[in-house]
């Protein structure tokens, strides 16, 4: 005669937690692991600064995608009423003005952001009686930690 297998009896109680103990396995195994898709942000990388008093034109600088972000503050008016600060974004290659990027009167501070085709730029600003700072930044495709 051959050999017999012996089959263990398993009670219904006994299967259940069996059944139950193999699906968690399961859903540990396919569950949480799958990559997520990470989220689209924007990056912004300096391009330069400047402060002054008075008018001056800037270095050029590249932009490789034309998302462009000016921060720019004034402040130290000499009389109230009488300081004026303008910014015009130029095209390096040809030196003709793109954009009047910022139009202001007296003391303040503001973010002003411009979308050009990237390019070599520089900045022309025309000041009068106050005291000014101005940063460029260029905005950068990047992605972040996925949402949950």
């Amino acid at each position: 005669m051959g050999d017999r297998i012996l089959v263990p009896a398993w009670s219904p109680r006994q299967l259940s937690v069996l059944v139950v103990a193999a699906a968690s396995l399961l859903n540990a195994s396919c569950g949480d692991d799958a990559p997520r898709a990470r989220t689209p942000a924007v990056v912004w990388r300096n391009l330069g600064s400047w402060s002054g008093r008075g008018s001056m034109q800037t270095e050029p600088f590249i932009s490789n995608t034309g998302s462009l972000r000016l921060h720019w503050e004034t402040r130290n008016e000499a009389a109230p009423g009488t300081g004026t600060f303008r910014v015009t974004v130029h095209s390096d290659v040809s030196g003709r003005p793109l954009v009047l990027a910022v139009d202001a009167r007296g003391v303040g501070r503001d973010i002003t952001h411009v979308s050009e085709d990237p390019r070599s730029f520089f900045l022309a600003v025309e000041s009068a009686n106050l005291d000014w700072t101005l940063a460029a930044e260029e905005g950068v495709a990047a992605t972040g930690p996925a949402a949950k």
